[in-house]
């Protein structure tokens, strides 16, 4: 077996220099740490409070259209139009319903005249009970046709069925319409304003009927406006999905139009205790996601972790994944580390 062996004088150098390394590593750690200051990560009550974003609009939307089938004439009215009760809106091309109603009062016109004959002609014995029991049924059909086509004919217009607005006009003069195939979509302003704002799934099941919220407007941020949860969609958007939810607002006596944007808080009154952080130890922060670091008191180094952000409380931001009560946080020169570097804790908090 052919093994080198070192000297023993070689050896205790060898150890007397580890040695050396070892005991004049902590001074080089400490020239080369980044001062920092601290603070634990606390638990604190917080408001239980949804945000949405959302617009307002009137409470009251009815679409409109033709009851019969045909080619729109003109159409008066753009969306964001202010419309008054009875005025008319759009028009069907008049020809063929008023060829109809002509046909009809005709073949009601002849139907009479032929239940005439038959009563004379009854009253000389010449025509049976029977033929003018037919005739008579022959004439209130005719009759019906008539008040059909009549009644087809009024709707060939379309009149606002109250004060409003116009919020979405579906088709254009020359078009081909369905019969009931919406046209117009008016909403009435007499009816008050609602808040339509779109929550994800985890935000819906938090939010019921008649839950108070707060409404704030771009339009008039000085001023905070008290509003209801009225309406909440049972089943996802399939388009976006999200669920639709309304919020009915008291305006007083400020003046609203739609579109307008609005921030809404649905309150109901709970607290929960969850951990928070000042706002200052946050890094790269968005969509729900910011980067902090932590301080292992054993190590002395930096910790880089991506945590998940929630609600925020003055100063401070809710910590919903990734922090735990006790962890040192890094809330001045966080900018300047990098994860695994040394550091010198100056001040705590």
């Amino acid at each position: 077996m052919n093994t080198t062996m070192l000297p023993i004088p070689v050896l205790v150098v060898s150890a007397l220099l580890y040695g050396c390394a070892v005991r004049e590593s902590p001074a080089v750690t400490a020239e080369q740490s980044v001062p920092v200051r601290v603070a634990d990560v606390e638990i604190a009550l917080l408001d239980v409070a949804l945000h949405a974003v959302g617009a307002v609009a009137p409470r009251d939307q009815v679409r409109l259209s033709f009851k019969t089938p045909g080619v729109i004439a003109s159409i008066d009215v753009n969306e964001g139009d202010v419309v008054r009760k009875g005025q008319v809106l759009a028009v069907l091309e008049q020809a063929e319903m008023n060829a109809s109603v002509r046909q009809a009062q005709a073949a009601a016109t002849k139907a009479q005249r032929d239940l005439d004959r038959a009563h004379a002609l009854y009253a000389d014995g010449v025509a049976t009970r029977e033929q003018v029991q037919d005739l008579t049924t022959a004439q209130q059909m005719a009759r019906a046709s008539q008040d059909s086509a009549e009644f087809n004919a009024r709707f060939t217009r379309i009149e606002a069925p109250a004060d409003g607005v116009v919020m979405r006009r579906l088709g254009e003069p020359h078009e081909l319409v369905a019969a009931g195939q919406p046209l117009l979509v008016v909403g009435s302003t007499g009816g008050g304003w609602v808040i339509q704002a779109a929550l994800a799934d985890r935000d819906v099941v938090r939010v019921h009927v008649d839950d108070e919220a707060a409404v704030t407007l771009d339009a008039y941020p000085e001023r905070e406006f008290t509003g209801r949860v009225t309406k909440i969609a049972a089943a996802a958007d399939p388009a976006t999905g999200t669920y639709q939810m309304e919020v009915l607002v008291d305006s007083g006596d400020v003046h609203l139009v739609q579109g307008l944007v609005a921030r809404v808080e649905v309150r109901d009154g709970r607290e929960e205790a969850r951990p928070v952080v000042s706002i200052t130890s946050l890094l790269e922060a968005h969509a729900g996601k910011a980067v902090v670091f932590v301080v292992d008191p054993q190590r002395l180094v930096a910790r880089r972790l991506l945590v998940t952000t929630g609600r925020f409380a003055g100063d401070r931001v809710e910590i919903s994944q990734g922090l735990s009560k006790g962890d040192r946080v890094v809330t001045d020169g966080a900018a300047y580390l990098r994860d695994g570097d040394p550091v010198r804790i100056v001040s705590a908090g």
